[in-house]
């Protein structure tokens, strides 16, 4: 609706209501901070005339909302390479590499998935008045895995609601250090801002915010005390499932944050210690997404293989721990075998 003017009319004889909750009935896809940005700037006229939020219509008013163009981020565009999953008007899927930092800050101001999608993107219609992408969710730069962003602000608005609602599928997989006594369980427990390191967050209290993971281990590699775990989140704090696991005492694999320190040292078997160091970074991997389209009510749903070096750890396991190929290869689908090349199994 950029650049564009709606008109409305309050009938005569029906109940005096605000402007802003008239408003809201008319352009479900807005917010109520975005309609009062526009009430406040002048871009909705009652009668002609500019006014508040609050006003109250009495009956027989002309409500005339303005969309403002939206303007230039500031951000430059840039030719990244990105693997997408779907892409339409409203959004686009992205399987996101391991290494690529999702929006723009302080220390990584350009190479982001945000620089790549305002290349990438030539439909966007602009997110709280600026050309650029809506990032409903993030992945930590180390993080690979699936991630949705959108085209436009009713598809943020329709988006971010569904995961404020937790009605978002999301399934992570994870290779973690230690092995669980149960098979599955819950972690529901308050993730807050480390008290005295700034860039970590922490298992905590007062200040937390409630934190809920569900996690069920796939398969455990007992002599070298990993396991691999599936991970579902219903809530979305920064690091939840870093956290999470090694508040617990199950740091992923290779976390350079929250892991043990010095803990390749004890893995015994040389060549998967090589796998493990080749990762540099956890072994973390957003492998499913789901969620009801906010433009047409369909429901979407999207998955992806670990990539490559993840991948060739996993394929080591299991063949150091002659386990079945085919259940590695129902999860996802053809895997690399170490050497660089790929098996299909059967």
């Amino acid at each position: 609706m950029n650049g564009k003017t709606e008109s409305f009319f309050f009938e005569k004889g029906r109940p005096s209501e605000r402007l802003d909750r008239f408003l809201a009935e008319l352009l479900p896809e807005m917010t109520r901070s975005q309609l009062k940005r526009l009430i406040d700037e002048n871009h909705v006229l009652v009668d002609g005339v500019s006014t508040k939020a609050g006003e109250k219509l009495r009956g027989g008013e002309t409500v005339i909302v303005s969309f403002p163009e939206a303007v230039p981020s500031g951000l430059h565009p840039e030719a990244i390479p990105l693997s997408i999953l779907y892409e339409d008007a409203d959004l686009i899927v992205i399987d996101k590499p391991a290494g690529m930092v999702v929006h723009p800050a302080p220390g990584h101001q350009g190479g982001t998935l945000v620089n790549a999608l305002l290349h990438h993107c030539g439909d966007l219609s602009g997110i709280g008045g600026e050309l650029r992408p809506g990032i409903v969710h993030r992945l930590d730069k180390d993080t690979s895995g699936v991630l949705v962003a959108t085209k436009n602000e009713a598809a943020l608005n329709g988006l971010a609601r569904q995961f404020k609602e937790h009605t978002v599928q999301r399934r992570y997989l994870a290779l973690i250090q230690g092995l669980p006594g149960d098979d599955e369980g819950v972690m529901d427990r308050a993730i807050g801002r480390h008290p005295t390191e700034r860039k970590r967050m922490a298992l905590v209290t007062r200040a937390g915010r409630r934190a809920v993971t569900r996690w069920k281990v796939l398969r455990r590699f007992r002599e070298d005390r990993l396991a691999l775990v599936e991970l579902r989140l219903e809530t979305g704090r920064t690091h939840q499932i870093r956290v999470h696991l090694a508040g617990n005492g199950f740091p992923v694999a290779g976390d350079p944050v929250y892991g043990h320190k010095g803990w390749l040292k004890q893995v015994a078997d040389g060549h998967l210690r090589q796998l493990l160091f080749a990762l540099h970074r956890q072994a973390l991997h957003a492998e499913n997404l789901g969620f009801i389209h906010p433009g047409n009510g369909r429901y979407l749903e999207f998955s992806s293989a670990p990539p490559e070096d993840m991948m060739a750890v996993l394929h080591y396991l299991w063949d150091k721990y002659q386990l079945e190929p085919s259940w590695l290869a129902r999860l996802f689908g053809p895997v690399p075998n170490g050497k660089g090349t790929i098996d299909t199994c059967s």
